[in-house]
């Protein structure tokens, strides 16, 4: 049931708006019962693909939805969360993403995405005590950075990845015997990529995001 919704889906079918057929039609449609069809409805409801409503007409029935840009952050962070994918894979993919983030913040930025990134760096130089706060803001950093870009699937993507990630590198926070050293080497590289969106500089960028990614999960996974 589900693989055929999503083969009409992807065919172009049942397009965002279309109503899939009444259940007892849908159900002989297809070959399965009733009862897989409700399931199946269920499953696509929580995850924001369907939406059902009581009534006769063009108030009722089911209706294919718009996926929003916060259902696609919720599923991959929860995959992320429950460990479907090895963390050094999500570190690659995320300086692939923030890459790409941080070359479109160089063209698209604005003086308000100016003000929120050096707000945070200013907040995490205030914060270096408090472990759980400072990793709060470099989540809220590199959110923002994504959000400077202007691409709504670069940034849900990314923020998702960042936001799934939180809890394991705050554990590695908390564990490192480097903090001292660490913390203040943290805000330099949030400071200089701030620097490089600032003046436009979108290979110095993205090149500094990179080495940010890579040599704080170096020290934390060590």
């Amino acid at each position: 049931m589900l693989e055929w919704i999503e083969g009409q889906i992807l065919g172009g079918d049942l397009p965002t708006g279309a109503r899939l057929p009444a259940e007892r039609d849908l159900a002989s449609q297809i070959g399965v019962s009733r009862a897989a069809v409700r399931e199946a409805i269920r499953t696509l409801q929580a995850q924001g693909i369907v939406r059902s409503a009581v009534g006769a007409g063009d108030t009722g029935g089911t209706t294919i939805t718009a996926v929003d840009g916060g259902a696609l952050s919720r599923m991959l962070r929860l995959h992320v969360a429950l460990g479907h994918f090895p963390l050094p894979h999500v570190i690659e993919v995320r300086i692939t993403l923030e890459q790409l983030s941080a070359r479109l913040a160089c063209e698209r930025r604005e003086d308000s995405h100016l003000e929120e990134l050096n707000a945070l760096v200013r907040a995490m130089e205030s914060s270096q005590d408090d472990r759980e706060r400072f990793n709060d803001l470099d989540t809220r950093f590199h959110v923002a950075l994504a959000a400077a870009a202007g691409n709504r699937l670069a940034t849900g993507t990314t923020a998702a990845l960042r936001e799934s990630m939180r809890l394991p590198i705050l554990e590695r926070f908390r564990r490192t015997d480097t903090w001292p050293a660490l913390v203040p080497q943290l805000v330099e590289d949030h400071r200089a990529i701030l620097q490089a969106v600032r003046t436009q500089d979108a290979e110095r960028a993205a090149s500094l995001v990179a080495e940010h990614i890579r040599s704080a999960w170096r020290v934390l996974d060590g």
